[in-house]
C-alpha cells in the first residue's frame, strides 16, 4: 500500500519567538535553521521581514539548503491594492522560496481587529494570495482563530479557506489559535471542510497547547485528513507553547496506527538524530532539558529499581513502547550495557571516527563522557568539545601549542573625565615549538580580553585562526551560591561558513570560559587538516 505524504513544517524561529524569555539574535536564528535544514524538515519558517531589524536581517538572503525557507506576514490592508501595500510588497521581496500569509477566519476578529466588512477581508486574502503566486513563490495561508470562527460563524470561517485555495494557495492551514479546541471537534470540522471542497492534500494544522492537547489534535487533524503539520522544536511557543514537533516525528515514524498509512521526510535513519537536536536546541536557549519529555528527555527511557527494572533487564519491551536507540536516546538502567554503547558507536560513526565496540578505549570515553556529564558537562550542545575528547580518548590530538598561564584582571576605576569605567585586561602566556610568547589584551569583559589574548599570537599558526569568530556565548549556573558549578557554551564560526559549539566546566567561570575557548581554537586547527569537523562543514 502506498502510503500518503505527511509534510512537515517548522515555526520554531517564527512562532517559537514568541516565548517569554526567548529573544532570538541574527546569529541565534543562523544556527537554528541549519539545525533544521540538516535534520529534514520539508519547510522552515525563518520570521516576519519587515517586522523587526532581526527578521528583515535574516532574510536578507536565503538560509537553507534543502528546506522551503518560509517568510510570514499578514495579507494585504483593505483599500489598499496588493502592488500598493509596503508590508506584502516587503514580503515578497524577502529571499524565501515560500509565503505563509496570516489571514482572519473569524468573522468577529474582521470587525473588531481589522475593521473591515467580511467582504472586503475575502478579497484580501484573495488578492494576496494571488501576488505571492505571481511572484513564483509558494502560497500558504494560516487562518488565524479558524476552529473558534468556525464555531461562530461555519459558513464565513470555510469561505475564508476556500477564498486562499481557489486563489492558489498551495497549503491552507487551519489554526486553533486560543489552544482550546479538542480533538474530536478537530476531527468534525476538518471533516466539513474537506467536504467543503478543499482537498486534505492542501490542508494544513496549526494547534496550540493551552490545553495540552496541541499533539493530539494535530494528529487528529492528520487522522481526519490534513496532510501538513506545523510545530515548534521542545514546543516552544506563546502561552502554553505549539504542537511539539519532537513528540510528533517519532509517533508518526514509529507507532505502526500512522507509519503503515503514512510517510514523513525523517526517515529511520535521520530519526536517531532526534535526541540530540533537541538537547543541542535546548542549549542554544541557554534552558536544561525537560527530563520528562516524550521519547528524548533523559528520564524517558530511565526505570528506577525494583520490579520495572527487573523485569526491563530481562526484556526491554516490558517497559519500553519504543527501542530508546530508535530516538538517539537510551536506557538509564543499561547505560553501561550494548544500549549505551550503541549510542556512542553511533556519535562516533556520525563524525567519521571508527572504532571496535570491543575495542577497551571505548569502554574509557563512554566512562570519561558520562563522569563528565555528572560534573555539569552537556555534550548534546557541543559537538565539537565532545569530538576533540573522543579524538584524544580513542586516538591522538596533535598539540598545536600550550597555555603555560593566564592572568585576568578586572578594574573599576574613574577615567580623565571623571566617568566610573569597568576595564578588563588579560595576559596569556603560550608555547609554540618551544618558543613561550606573551599576549596583552583588553576587553569588553574578562572573557573577551582572555579570548583576544588568546588569538593574538599564536606564531605559525595565527595566519590559519583570523577567520575563527565567537559568534556566541552562554553561561549556565548549576548550583546555587556564589561557589557555583558554572557551564559555558561558545558558539564560534569561520569564513567556510561552518559552526561549532564548546564547552567549559568549571567553580571559575573565567576557567570554564577558557577551556571553552581553547576547545574551539584547537578544533579549527584540527579542522583546517580534515582531522575534525565532518558534521560542522556539512
Amino acid at each position: 500500500m502506498t502510503r500518503e505524504k505527511i509534510t512537515l513544517f517548522d515555526t520554531t524561529l517564527r512562532d517559537g519567538q514568541q516565548t517569554p524569555g526567548i529573544d532570538f539574535s541574527v546569529e541565534d536564528k543562523i544556527a537554528i535553521a541549519a539545525m533544521l535544514d540538516d535534520f529534514g524538515f520539508d519547510y522552515v519558517e525563518g520570521g516576519y521581514p519587515g517586522a523587526n531589524p532581526t527578521d528583515t536581517t535574516f532574510f536578507s538572503r536565503k538560509r537553507t539548503k534543502q528546506a522551503g525557507f518560509v517568510a510570514f506576514g499578514m495579507t494585504k490592508r483593505a483599500g489598499v491594492s496588493a502592488s500598493n501595500d509596503p508590508g506584502l510588497t516587503q514580503l515578497l521581496q524577502a529571499k524565501a522560496d515560500a509565503i505563509c500569509l496570516v489571514a482572519k477566519s473569524w468573522d468577529y476578529h474582521v470587525t473588531v481587529a481589522l475593521g473591515c466588512t467580511n467582504e472586503e477581508n475575502l478579497e484580501s486574502i484573495r488578492d494576496s494570495v494571488k501576488a505571492v503566486v505571481q511572484s513564483g513563490k509558494t502560497a500558504m495561508v494560516d487562518c488565524e482563530h479558524f476552529f473558534d470562527g468556525y464555531k461562530a460563524n461555519p459558513n464565513y470561517a470555510i469561505a475564508c479557506a476556500k477564498e486562499a485555495y481557489e486563489a492558489g494557495a498551495r497549503w491552507v492551514v487551519l489554526c486553533d489559535t486560543n489552544g482550546g479546541t479538542q480533538p474530536p471537534e478537530i476531527r468534525e470540522v476538518v471533516s466539513a471542510v474537506i467536504a467543503s471542497g478543499i482537498p486534505g492534500s492542501s490542508l494544513g494544522i496549526h494547534a496550540h497547547n493551552d490545553t495540552g492537547q496541541a499533539v493530539a489534535n494535530s494528529l487528529a487533524a492528520v487522522e481526519a485528513g490534513v496532510r501538513q503539520i506545523q510545530g515548534t522544536l521542545n514546543g516552544i511557543g506563546e502561552r502554553c507553547g505549539n504542537a511539539d514537533l519532537v513528540t510528533i516525528i517519532p509517533t508518526l515514524c514509529l507507532k505502526e496506527t500512522y507509519a503503515s498509512r503514512f510517510e514523513t521526510s525523517i526517515d529511520r535513519e535521520k530519526l536517531v538524530g532526534l535526541t540530540r537536536l533537541s538537547r543541542a536546541f535546548d542549549e542554544l536557549l541557554n534552558r536544561s532539558p525537560n527530563h520528562q519529555s516524550p521519547y528524548v528527555g533523559g528520564s524517558a527511557f530511565a526505570t528506577k529499581a525494583g520490579i520495572h527494572a527487573s523485569a526491563l533487564l530481562k526484556d526491554p519491551k516490558t517497559y519500553e513502547h519504543v527501542e530508546p536507540e530508535t530516538v538517539g536516546n537510551f536506557r538509564k538502567v543499561m547505560v553501561s550495557d550494548q544500549g549505551g554503547k550503541a549510542n556512542f558507536l553511533n556519535e562516533l560513526k556520525r563524525r567519521g571516527i571508527r572504532v571496535a565496540k570491543d575495542d577497551p578505549k571505548l569502554d574509557t570515553l563512554i566512562s570519561v563522557v558520562k563522569e563528565r556529564e555528572a560534573s555539569g558537562y552537556a555534550y548534546e550542545g557541543a559537538d565539537a568539545s565532545f569530538e576533540l575528547l573522543a579524538l584524544k580518548t580513542l586516538g591522538t590530538v596533535p598539540e598545536f601549542f600550550a597555555v603555560e598561564s593566564f592572568r585576568v584582571m578586572v578594574e573599576r576605576r574613574f577615567d580623565s573625565h571623571g566617568r566610573l569605567k569597568t576595564v578588563s585586561e588579560a595576559v596569556v602566556k603560550v608555547l609554540v615549538d618551544g618558543e613561550t610568547v606573551m599576549s596583552v589584551a583588553e576587553g569588553d569583559g574578562p572573557v573577551n580580553a582572555l579570548d583576544i589574548a588568546l588569538r593574538k599570537d599564536l606564531g605559525k599558526y595565527q595566519a590559519e585562526i583570523l577567520d575563527l569568530e565567537l559568534a556566541d556565548y552562554k553561561v549556565r549556573i548549576l548550583n546555587g551560591g556564589t561557589e557555583a558549578i558554572t557551564r559555558v557554551l561558545i558558539e564560534s564560526t569561520d569564513a567556510t561558513g561552518a559552526r561549532w559549539w564548546t564547552v567549559g566546566v568549571s567553580e571559575n567561570i573565567i576557567d570554564a570560559s577558557f577551556q571553552a575557548l581553547m576547545d574551539s581554537i584547537v578544533y579549527k586547527l584540527m579542522k583546517n587538516r580534515e582531522l575534525a569537523g565532518q558534521i560542522a562543514a556539512e
